[in-house]
């Protein structure tokens, strides 16, 4: 039994016309010659069993080719705690296949490590926010650093950094020393920068939030400008 085009766009079209609640007479019933290429009971049966698997519901929605996650859970007929054991499984099967020393005990020696490397970015200004077990690419340069996070109760001093920073230019301008100069110059360059980011994100979180809700200038317009033929008077304190 052949199945033509005219068949499939039949039963694209019941799919489609389910996952909408339409109940499209001319194709809800599979015929020998208008067969069902992917019924309601085939994609449940599919689904179910995937997720049960352990397949991320995002990824059976990919595969079915739904455009809502809630239409391919309509499908699926597992209940959420099956489903958590499911997924449980999955990774257990996917964690045997990894190399047993990546998921041996963490010694005392390597956790006190780890605990340290974020007690070693705390810093005058801030935190430093580099990754565990990288090193200073700046050569603790820390005004300069992209990835330091600067507290905002230490604006003050880093007030301090870029005047004294401004002083020493003017030194280095005065003496001659060119190449201070220059260093400097990043430097300072770098602090204004976070003092600016830091009144930026000051501002924003000080500013109010307009809600869109109308002045009463606003309302007096729009009702001035409204039909209120309807409104009895005495609702408008004209009787």
């Amino acid at each position: 039994m052949s199945v033509t085009s005219a068949d499939l766009e039949c039963n694209t079209a019941d799919h489609h016309g389910r996952e909408r609640g339409r109940d499209d007479s001319t194709c809800s019933i599979a015929t020998p010659s208008h067969p069902h290429t992917a019924s309601a009971d085939t994609s449940r049966i599919f689904i179910t069993d995937a997720i049960l698997n352990g397949l991320p519901p995002h990824i059976a929605q990919v595969i079915a080719g739904h455009s809502n996650i809630n239409t391919t859970m309509g499908y699926n007929a597992v209940y959420p705690a099956q489903a958590i054991e499911a997924h449980r499984s999955f990774i257990a099967r996917r964690r045997s296949l990894r190399p047993h020393d990546e998921y041996r005990a963490v010694t005392t020696e390597e956790w006190k490590e780890f605990l340290d490397h974020f007690e070693r970015r705390k810093l005058a200004l801030g935190s430093c926010g580099r990754a565990f077990g990288t090193d200073c690419i700046h050569e603790h340069a820390c005004v300069r650093c992209p990835v330091l996070i600067v507290d905002p109760n230490e604006r003050g001093r880093l007030v301090e950094i870029r005047d004294n920073l401004n002083d020493r230019i003017a030194e280095a301008e005065r003496e001659g020393w060119l190449g201070e100069v220059e260093g400097l110059s990043v430097s300072r360059d770098a602090a204004e920068e976070k003092i600016m980011q830091l009144d930026a994100r000051q501002k924003k979180k000080d500013s109010p939030v307009f809600m869109g809700i109308p002045s009463f200038s606003q309302i007096a317009v729009r009702v001035g400008s409204a039909d209120v033929s309807w409104i009895p008077l005495r609702y408008l304190g004209l009787g």
